[in-house]
């Protein structure tokens, strides 16, 4: 019989100890641990901007203890469970976040993570030569929108710099792609191991893991038994067979019928033109299309996209070209590819490439597995009269295939739909959204707009 004492609700589990949380949140409905989960997100996104606050009061105001280190950052480290390189994080964005109000206040509103917090006043501290002061408060606008809500990721707010960059257009080296800053330390441990860190920029990042994306895939036993090994020890594999057929004559395998290589993806009109910067001026007023209304239009201008490490400047695109396989995918006016060879079943290679230049990777709503990884669905079965075309195609990871496909106790609940944009849609069931409003994926892309 449940008594008044075996209540438990969610605002006490967040509230109380970590100290048996198991056995409160057992007694939990599983919507309302999903809330748990949600709250607890928010209250350390609370406490991580109260810790950046406190960290650089400190920093403004040290008193002896913490003037007994070689910073507030060390000293943070010191007197928690931190290392030395997070405290000093924490102690820098503090100091950024003084010289930027708005940056400080969406991520003390709780509406921005660390993380992109210091990216963003990482940008605003050392923004691209071609841009004039007056452009700051527009570029931060725009990346401070990109970095907010739930839908933020990461690649999304790197897109979003990566189209600023290109609007400003300079000679210098991106930090991403400046490969003299590349390092790779290999160093024998004393239990007779090696260790290995290192720090690439994002071409070399790009070729390494489309070179590893087969080799690291989960293989199944021959009696069908599910790989036991963890990613950590899948990729360790791969790493190890990549080297041991480089050392038998460079002997690569393929990877969805092609040897492994970097494929990188531009508009033909951003690839072929060199476009005005629209740091160009006239009596002080900008002109250009990124700037005609007063704020950068992250959408106006493409720039490269690689599958696995996303943005890539337009100049390093420029020389890539100069000497590689160019493919063509025709596009309508939305980015959507034409296609005209309905009557197959299975997707040719050149449907794979325009799904990849599409979707960029799993459509379903913040996936964010690469293409590698993803099977191309048909949205209406070809069993029923679905045909191989770009408007019934889209691409899905396993998991969201067999979600989508056929998983017990799943079929039907998502719903896909080819929107009038010629991408696909995704309609989540009332219980996930009640008004099943359509969405989709915006990991590697910019806002969605809905007409």
């Amino acid at each position: 019989m449940t008594t008044v004492s075996d209540f438990v609700s969610v605002g006490d589990v967040v509230a109380g100890s970590a100290a048996g949380v198991r056995g409160r949140l057992w007694r939990l409905r599983p919507s309302d641990v999903r809330d748990v989960a949600v709250c607890a997100s928010a209250e350390i996104l609370r406490l991580e901007a109260i810790r950046v606050a406190a960290v650089d009061e400190l920093a403004l105001n040290p008193d002896e203890q913490v003037l007994c280190y070689r910073g507030v950052g060390r000293w943070l480290a010191a007197n928690t469970m931190l290392q030395n390189a997070a405290g000093n994080k924490i102690a820098a964005l503090g100091a950024a976040l003084r010289a930027f109000p708005d940056i400080a206040a969406q991520f003390e509103a709780g509406d921005l993570s660390l993380d992109h917090a210091a990216i963003i006043a990482a940008f605003c501290e050392s923004p691209p030569k071609g841009m004039p002061d007056s452009a700051l408060p527009s570029c931060m606008a725009t990346l401070l929108a990109a970095a907010s809500g739930v839908e933020a990721t990461t690649i999304k707010l790197r897109y979003a710099i990566a189209v600023l960059e290109r609007i400003f257009e300079s000679d210098d080296t991106p930090p991403g792609e400046d490969d003299d800053l590349n390092v790779l330390r290999i160093s024998p441990t004393l239990n007779g191991r090696v260790a290995i860190k290192g720090d690439f920029d994002a071409l070399t990042g790009e070729m390494l893991l489309s070179a590893l994306s087969k080799l690291s895939m989960p293989k199944p036993a021959a009696d069908g038994t599910p790989d036991q090994r963890s990613a950590a020890k899948r990729t360790a594999d791969a790493f190890e067979e990549l080297i041991r057929r480089y050392l038998d004559n460079a002997v690569t395998g393929v990877d969805g019928g092609q040897r492994p290589h970097v494929n990188v993806h531009i508009t033909a009109k951003d690839l072929a033109e060199h476009r005005e910067c629209a740091t160009m001026r006239s009596d002080g007023v900008f002109y250009g299309s990124a700037f005609d209304d007063g704020e950068p239009d992250v959408e106006d201008l493409d720039v490269g996209y690689m599958p696995w490490m996303g943005p890539l400047s337009v100049s390093l695109t420029r020389m890539l070209a100069c000497d590689c396989m160019l493919s063509t995918v025709l596009m309508d006016g939305n980015g959507a590819p034409l296609d005209a060879t309905p009557h197959k079943r299975l997707v040719t290679a050149e449907q794979r490439t325009a799904l990849i230049a599409r979707d960029k990777g799993c459509a379903f709503p913040n996936c964010d597995a690469v293409p590698a990884w993803c099977d191309a669905h048909h949205i209406q079965p070809w069993s029923t009269g679905g045909l191989t075309v770009m408007d019934n195609l889209t691409l899905l990871c396993r998991n969201h295939h067999r979600l989508i496909h056929s998983t017990s106790g799943f079929r039907g609940i998502w719903e896909i739909k080819m929107g009038d944009d010629h991408k696909p849609w995704f309609i989540p069931p009332a219980a996930i959204d009640p008004k099943q409003r359509p969405r989709r994926s915006t990991t590697r892309q910019g806002p969605v707009h809905r007409d």
